[in-house]
């Protein structure tokens, strides 16, 4: 795999980090401190696709024109198309990445023609760039988590104890995608994926380094924070009326806390999607030297 060219600002980081470290050094609470404080900075790294068109979509629904020539949506779409570019461009993304993130947003565009199409939700405002009833850039959304899981992999150098075999990860991902489609005429069989889900992935620990000590995390628990943020952020989507929900029609109101579940399963996908690029590495030399903090 090719990583992304680093920056020629990457010198300049590169010697903040270390006066930073030695004054962290000086005690065990600044140690913490600073800890803490580089794992919110590559988090937000990790997240900078999906953080720029939360800003978009807040922006344009507060200050977009009245009569714009423009709509409001097709200028989203170009917003995104615009951000990928960048990233790419500055090499904050490979084109290894930038291909499996494309099949996410080709999985998430189809999967939202067809929830559109049973009214699951809507988008109420007009566009030119769309396909049938949904615009664009909707599909930049899904490919927004696929961004933030790939780089997330590589930022905090992620590896794993457990890890299931690739081909188990692979059927549970198309059964997850398959019963988003088939619960609209058979069982919904969520539960069971759920249970799927845990027994796959229950044992499972993955390993990272949020400065210079690696920490460890359960499976299950970073899937699921990751999966609430996504929730959190989806209620700024619909806030900003990027999209709705049915009980949202006559004025806004928080999304379903049951749709924390669609999320979950939906990032699996996310997850073994980006496995085909970062392939999962077994978490050994930590192990064997002892450098690890079995701590969230």
């Amino acid at each position: 795999m090719t990583e992304p060219r680093r920056l020629p600002l990457e010198a300049w980081g590169r010697r903040w980090l270390a006066g930073a470290q030695r004054w962290a050094d000086r005690g065990r609470w600044r140690g913490y401190a600073f800890e803490f404080l580089m794992f919110g900075i590559k988090q937000g790294w990790a997240c900078l696709f999906g953080a720029l068109m939360l800003a978009l979509l807040l922006g344009t629904y507060l200050f977009w024109p009245q009569g714009a020539p423009l709509a409001r949506y097709d200028f989203l779409t170009l917003g995104a198309v615009a951000i990928q570019a960048a990233m790419l461009t500055l090499k904050l993304e490979s084109w290894e990445e930038a291909r499996v993130i494309l099949v996410f947003h080709v999985v998430g565009t189809v999967m939202e023609l067809f929830k559109t199409a049973h009214g699951s939700w809507l988008y109420p405002e007009p566009s030119l760039l769309r396909i049938g009833e949904v615009p664009l850039f909707s599909g930049f959304m899904y490919a927004a988590v696929g961004s933030y899981i790939a780089r997330i992999w590589r930022i905090f150098d992620i590896r794993f104890t457990h890890y299931p075999p690739l081909w188990t990860t692979w059927l549970l991902a198309a059964a997850i995608y398959v019963n988003f489609f088939a619960h609209h005429w058979l069982p919904d069989i969520r539960a069971g994926l759920f249970l799927a889900t845990a027994v796959l992935f229950g044992r499972g620990w993955f390993f990272f380094t949020p400065d210079r000590r690696r920490r460890s995390m359960p499976f299950l628990l970073g899937f699921f924070l990751v999966a609430l943020f996504i929730w959190f952020a989806e209620n700024i989507g619909t806030y900003a009326r990027a999209w709705t929900y049915p009980d949202q029609a006559d004025g806004w109101s928080p999304v379903s806390i049951a749709k924390l579940g669609s999320w979950f399963l939906l990032m699996m996908i996310s997850v073994v999607l980006v496995s085909l690029v970062h392939r999962p590495e077994p978490e050994v030399q930590a192990r064997r030297t002892g450098d690890v903090a079995p701590s969230a």
